[in-house]
């Protein structure tokens, strides 16, 4: 286990919260519970019917199983959904159905507050980062960084990459305790190259600046001269950020997926993640190929990000 996440894993804690699985069917999520139970990471609640959270021969002592089908908070939350998205035409009855649906089910519980956060599988949100955790790495904070966004924003504009840096920025100060220092990337460096593309990102930084003049925002940066300080030093000299980014901001998808997993695999990073941003409370996405492994670490993630949420 890498240091990131035994740090992330004992402020959980600190301050137990509690996390629903609505994949209640799947052995992984039950597993995972059982481990985060007996470890004292979080307070669990597994959705599903009882034959299918049973089925698994896994003890849930500790555990609460709900299956949505019978819970008498159903009734409450249907209310509650058909209210939400009345302006959309559902119905009381179409609510009432819908909340049958462990997903649906676990988000109405973190909107009432029955439940602290919630992991779930296909979840999509405003923007999402990757912690990558890089050993035997001095770039970044001693191999330490966020990049943003790696899953979710195919190609956002300049507004967009605007808000995806300054949650970026928020979710390293929460998740990694030090201070965010984030560059937008580009193929250019502080106007070396010309284009929409440097031109948007130019953009993004002043936005985000304006936005949260309490994070240190640069931008257009080529990779090199954002992470290594010779180069930094060189091609943006007078930069806060140039040389010494530990939060990394790609201009679309293609990009930031590329890079992320070339990070993982070539320097054999470990890379915790898409963790979502920008909700009140934490909501977190999981792989269909996820290991009951990190689903631990995903809700640890969870944990920590809500009690930011609380502070």
């Amino acid at each position: 286990m890498s240091d990131f996440l035994s740090r992330i894993i004992e402020r959980a804690k600190e301050d137990v919260q509690t996390i629903v699985f609505p994949e209640g069917a799947d052995r992984r999520v039950v597993e995972a519970a059982r481990t985060i139970t007996d470890q004292g990471i979080a307070r669990c609640v597994v959705l599903g019917s009882q034959a299918e959270v049973e089925a698994h021969g896994i003890a849930l002592d500790g555990i609460e199983a709900i299956d949505p089908a019978v819970s008498p908070e159903a009734p409450r939350y249907a209310e509650k959904l058909a209210e939400l998205r009345a302006k959309k035409g559902m119905t009381l009855e179409q609510a009432a159905e819908q909340v049958k649906d462990v997903t649906t089910y676990g988000v109405m519980m973190v909107y009432f507050g029955d439940a602290d956060g919630m992991t779930a599988p296909g979840v999509k949100l405003v923007s999402s980062s990757f912690v990558m955790d890089v050993p035997a790495c001095e770039l970044g904070d001693g191999g330490l960084f966020v990049f943003g966004d790696c899953a979710l924003n195919l190609y956002p504009n300049a507004e967009e990459l605007s808000e995806i840096a300054v949650a970026s920025a928020r979710t390293y100060a929460d998740l990694c305790g030090g201070e965010p220092r984030v560059a937008l990337l580009s193929f250019s460096t502080q106007g070396s190259g010309k284009g929409e593309g440097p031109a948007a990102v130019r953009e993004a930084a002043e936005l985000a600046r304006a936005k949260a003049p309490e994070f240190l925002f640069d931008g257009e940066l080529q990779a090199d001269a954002a992470m290594v300080p010779s180069v930094g030093a060189s091609k943006a000299p007078g930069s806060a950020v140039a040389g010494k980014a530990n939060v990394l901001v790609f201009p679309n998808i293609d990009a930031g997926n590329i890079g992320y997993k070339l990070v993982q695999r070539l320097a054999k990073a470990e890379a915790y993640g898409p963790v979502m941003q920008g909700l009140a409370k934490p909501v977190s996405d999981l792989s269909r190929g996820c290991s009951a492994a990190d689903i631990v670490g995903t809700c640890a993630i969870t944990c920590v990000q809500a009690i930011a949420a609380k502070a």
